[in-house]
């Protein structure tokens, strides 16, 4: 194996592998022919193939540890690398030096199946935009396992997302390119987030039994998956909304930040809704208090719920400046956060108020 490449874009394709496995990948194995250079990882859950334009001139494979491969291209700046088998070595060149990594027995790489049946394609962009959104709701407790994952499932034409952490839950809405399957699986949310950041263009879903799998330009990721049945907006009720509050996401969220930064240790601050203004205040004992008043289109009765100031923000920064429709239900039931006019991702937040003692 014999090839030259960029630099950035081989540090970035090792590191992204390393990424999407994390903590498991001990080697990744290199294959150069004349399509360029692929770069593959498995371990007994996920599988890995990476594409990085390259120019080869002598086809071949390696596989070869994936730390000191990464670290190394990493801290290179020059514009071009060129790997090539020497020996028992791998060499990575530059102008003036270079640095040789073990060979690793190619028999003991686990290997990379492919994805499996694709079953539906969706914009990358959008998908992007549903995830970072979606994805950030899942629970990160890991003895929660059910709800560290986000639920993909297709329905009425469209590729439904949905995370919940059981304290709030956020659901996106977006257009499919192409179907010709089902598609119904819970997936790991830190593996969606960076899959989501690193593909492009058009985005295949691919699923079978207790598979999934994403694949975009010459790459593709596959994953176990649990069940998520379960796990649906559904499940929400939202018959008793009394009040309802449009507003400018960007000004409600300024004045959270404001008002949070004197509320007690959890944070939470009370919404006092009027006629036609949202009234936000808290308190901190011996630390003093905080309220600020911004002007809303407010349909429905008085209400004054309260909620953590972290979940109210999280609900509010997806939508940006665009003005947004909170539906307050009685009690401790869910609020519900959407866009007014949605785009192209239709997202939807719902966040628990919670009790202030």
């Amino acid at each position: 194996m014999d090839l030259t490449a960029s630099t950035r874009t081989l540090a970035t394709a090792v590191s992204e592998a390393a990424r999407l496995l994390p903590g498991t990948l001990a080697s990744v194995l290199l294959r150069a022919d004349a399509s360029g250079l692929t770069l593959a990882g498995a371990d007994s859950e996920r599988s890995v193939r990476l594409a990085c334009e390259a120019n080869v001139h002598l086809d071949g494979s390696a596989a070869v540890p994936v730390a000191p491969l990464a670290e190394t291209l990493r801290m290179l700046d020059t514009p071009l690398v060129s790997l090539a088998i020497e020996g028992s070595r791998l060499a990575v060149r530059v102008n003036g030096a270079r640095f040789a990594l073990p060979l690793l027995d190619e028999s003991l790489h686990p290997g990379v199946t492919g994805p499996p049946a694709k079953v539906a394609e969706v914009d990358g962009a959008a998908l992007a935009t549903a995830l970072r959104t979606v994805a950030g709701t899942a629970s990160r407790d890991d003895s929660l396992p059910l709800f560290t994952g986000v639920r993909l499932h297709i329905a009425d034409g469209r590729l439904n997302l949905v995370a919940s952490d059981r304290y709030r839950m956020a659901v996106a809405k977006l257009p499919l390119l192409m179907s010709e399957g089902e598609l119904d699986a819970l997936v790991p949310a830190a593996l969606l987030v960076e899959a989501g950041r690193q593909a492009k263009g058009v985005v295949g879903l691919h699923t079978e039994h207790t598979r999934f799998g994403l694949s975009w330009a010459g790459s593709a990721v596959t994953t176990a998956v649990l069940d998520g049945g379960f796990l649906s907006e559904n499940t929400i009720n939202t018959s008793t909304v009394d009040t309802t509050v449009e507003v400018r996401a960007d000004v409600l969220a300024a004045a959270v930040r404001r008002v949070g930064l004197f509320a007690e240790s959890r944070r939470i601050l009370t919404l006092e809704v009027g006629d036609s203004q949202v009234r936000l205040a808290s308190a901190k004992q011996d630390a003093g208090e905080a309220e600020e008043t911004i002007k809303a289109n407010v349909l429905g009765g008085r209400t004054s719920p309260s909620f953590q100031a972290r979940y109210l923000l999280d609900a509010l920064q997806p939508f940006g400046s665009s003005e947004v429709s909170l539906a307050i239900q009685p009690g401790l039931r869910a609020t519900v956060v959407r866009a007014v006019d949605p785009g192209e991702v239709e997202l939807t937040y719902f966040v628990m108020p919670t009790v202030t003692r």
